[in-house]
C-alpha cells in the first residue's frame, strides 16, 4: 500500500464500492500536477505524491524517512501554517512564499495547508510554484506585443526606408554646400536618418522566420558565444564555465540560439562596463531543471525534462520597476537602448517552445532559458 493511501484511509474497513473509491481517489492525487506531501503530528512526511518528488528533487523512499524540518528552515512560515491548520482545524494559505533549504531553492510558490480529516494531528500540504506560471504570461503577453511589431516592421520598412534614404542624401549634399553654421545641423539630420533606419531594420528582425529545429549541441554554442564576445564587446571581462557533459542534445534552430544568447551575453557585459567594476564575471551554465515541463505529463510516466542554460553576471542588478516588463518591446535598462533586444529573446524561445525567467538583485543578475530536448524520432524504433 502506497504512502498516500495509508495517509488518507479509514480506520474503519471499507465496503468494496468504497475501496474502489478511495483507490481512484489515490491515484487521482498521485497524478495531480501539484506537489503534495502529507505529514503526521510530529511533522514527519508520510506520503508524497510524484509531483512532491519534482518539487523537492527528491525520491519517494528519501522523503519518507524526512521531516518537515530536513527540507525548511526551522523558522519558515509553513512551521507556522501548518501548525495552525492542525490545532485550529483549518485550512491555511500563503502566496509568494521563498523556500529556501538543503534541497530546494523556489521563490514566489504558493503552499496551502489543511486537516486530514479523520486522522488527527495529519496535514496536507500543497506546493506550487506560481513564478514559472506568471513569467509565462508575462511572456506570452511580450509575445504578443512582438508579433505586432512584425506587422508594424513590414509597413515600416516600406513606407519609411525609401524616404529616409532621400532625407539622408539630401542632408550629405546640404552638408558639403553648408556654410560651417548649417554644417551642424547637416550633420544631426543625417544621424538621426541613420537612427531611424537602424530602429527599422532592428525591428524587421521580429519577421516570421521558420524555423530550422534539429539536434543542437548547446555547449558549441555557449563556445561559439563566448569566442564571439570575447574577442569584441567583452574582451576585459572574466568568463567561467559550468557545463553539464552528460547533457543531451537540445531542439533548437542553432543561428537563432547563437543570437539569443549573444544578446544576453552583450547585456551583460554592458550591465558590469557600465558599473566600471574592475572584477566583472559573466557566468555560463548548464544543467537540468527537475520539475519544469512544458506539457502537462500523462500518466506516471516521466517526462524529458527540459534543458536550461543561464547567463549571470556580477552587474547592478536590474530596477523592480523595470523587471516585471523586461521582455516587452521598447522596455530598456539603458539610456540609449531601444528596448527590442530582451523582446526579440523572449519570441525566439518561445518560438522554440520554451521558456526564459530572469533572478535579478544588486550584483547578480540571471537570465535562465529553458529548452525542450531533442529526441531521436528513431528511437524505440525496432
Amino acid at each position: 500500500m502506497s504512502g498516500l493511501r495509508k495517509a488518507f484511509k479509514l480506520a474503519r474497513r471499507p465496503a468494496p464500492r468504497e475501496t474502489l473509491v478511495r483507490l481512484e481517489a489515490a491515484n487521482i492525487l498521485e497524478t495531480l500536477p501539484i506537489a503534495l506531501i502529507v505529514v503526521n503530528g510530529q511533522d514527519i512526511i508520510s506520503a508524497v505524491n510524484y509531483a512532491g518528488e519534482e518539487f523537492f528533487g527528491a525520491s519517494r523512499s528519501l522523503l519518507l524517512q524526512s521531516s518537515l524540518a530536513d527540507l525548511l528552515p526551522a523558522d519558515h512560515p509553513v512551521f507556522l501554517m501548518t501548525e495552525r491548520a492542525r490545532t485550529g482545524e483549518m485550512t491555511v494559505a500563503e502566496h509568494d512564499l521563498s523556500l529556501e533549504g538543503p534541497r530546494l531553492a523556489r521563490r514566489g510558490c504558493a503552499v496551502l495547508a489543511a486537516p486530514v480529516q479523520d486522522h488527527p494531528g495529519y496535514v496536507l500540504l500543497t506546493f506550487q510554484d506560481e513564478s514559472a506560471a506568471r513569467t509565462m504570461d508575462q511572456q506570452i503577453s511580450a509575445r504578443n506585443a512582438a508579433r505586432s511589431i512584425t506587422g508594424m516592421a513590414a509597413i515600416l520598412a516600406h513606407e519609411v526606408k525609401n524616404p529616409l534614404s532621400g532625407i539622408r542624401g539630401a542632408a550629405q549634399l546640404l552638408e558639403l554646400n553648408a556654410p560651417p553654421q548649417d554644417r551642424e545641423l547637416a550633420v544631426l539630420i543625417r544621424d538621426e536618418a541613420d537612427r531611424i533606419r537602424a530602429m527599422v531594420e532592428r525591428m524587421e528582425t521580429f519577421g516570421e522566420k521558420r524555423l530550422e529545429r534539429q539536434a543542437v549541441n548547446i555547449h558549441r554554442v555557449l563556445e561559439h558565444v563566448r569566442r564571439l564576445a570575447g574577442s569584441g564587446f567583452a574582451a576585459r571581462i572574466k568568463f567561467t564555465e559550468h557545463y553539464d557533459p552528460s547533457l543531451p542534445h537540445v531542439l533548437g534552430d542553432r543561428d537563432q540560439l547563437i543570437q539569443v544568447l549573444l544578446n544576453l551575453v552583450k547585456n551583460a557585459a554592458e550591465a558590469i562596463l557600465g558599473a566600471d567594476r574592475q572584477d566583472g564575471e559573466i557566468q555560463l551554465t548548464t544543467g537540468f531543471q527537475h520539475g519544469v515541463r512544458l506539457s502537462a505529463a500523462t500518466g506516471r510516466s516521466r517526462p524529458n525534462l527540459p534543458i536550461f542554460v543561464a547567463v549571470r553576471d556580477n552587474g547592478p542588478g536590474i530596477p523592480e520597476d523595470i523587471k516585471r516588463h523586461l521582455f516587452e518591446p521598447f522596455v530598456s535598462t539603458k539610456a540609449t537602448g531601444s528596448g527590442l533586444g530582451l523582446a526579440l529573446v523572449a519570441k525566439v524561445v518561445a518560438d522554440h517552445g520554451g521558456l526564459i525567467d530572469v533572478d535579478s538583485r544588486p550584483g547578480r543578475t540571471e537570465f535562465r532559458i529553458h529548452l525542450p530536448v531533442y529526441e531521436d524520432p528513431e528511437e524505440g524504433v525496432n
